[in-house]
């Protein structure tokens, strides 16, 4: 049995100006930095005692917001994954809300050239996770700092789809909690927000 902590990174200037970033390698702006000490030190607190690992995706804004995240518990990150990237948005990349829903109509039935597709998102996702879990020794949490369209597959197969919402964006530094069982997933904490 694993607990897992999935972290969306910290804000960026592509967050704060309502651009897409997917797979574009954007850093944490100073608010995002700031986000990312707030959830650090409430983790701390969390997991005072408790063994940790840390891991994150290999994109600079999740990376840092893992970093500061892992000083404050005292320890390091152990790996980042490829396979914890943010969706890639493909040729929508780098617009607003504005330019995409003028390019390529409504969110929901959107074809965008080059995007990445949502099933292949969540499998990349579980097994990134999958393989890290298997890394990790018996009673040893795992943080997992990553972003926000992954964290919304891994919470849709948790949860069979129940979560999150329609319309609903995971804050940047929310957390959400799992108990993993072998194949059994169970949501023990949902989006929490750090401000």
């Amino acid at each position: 049995m694993t607990i897992l902590t999935l972290v969306r990174h910290g804000e960026t200037a592509w967050n704060f100006g309502g651009r897409i970033q997917g797979s574009t390698d954007i850093p944490l702006n100073d608010t995002g930095r700031v986000q990312a000490q707030g959830v650090a030190e409430i983790l701390a607190a969390e997991n005072a005692g408790r063994e940790v690992t840390v891991v994150s995706s290999d994109l600079s804004r999740a990376a840092e917001t893992a970093d500061i995240i892992a000083a404050a518990l005292g320890t390091t990150v152990s790996r980042r994954l490829a396979g914890l990237r943010e969706r890639s948005y493909g040729d929508a990349e780098g617009m607003d809300a504005a330019t995409f829903h003028a390019t390529f109509g409504p969110w929901g039935t959107a074809q965008v050239p080059n995007a990445e597709a949502w099933p292949v998102v969540r499998e990349r996702a579980l097994a990134a996770i999958a393989e890290v879990v298997a890394e990790t020794p018996e009673g040893v949490d795992v943080i997992a700092v990553a972003h926000g369209a992954l964290i919304r597959e891994v919470i849709m197969h948790a949860t069979d789809g129940e979560f999150p919402r329609a319309g609903e964006r995971l804050p940047n530094c929310s957390a959400t909690v799992f108990r993993l069982d072998g194949e059994s997933w169970e949501m023990l904490a949902y989006a929490g927000v750090v401000s």
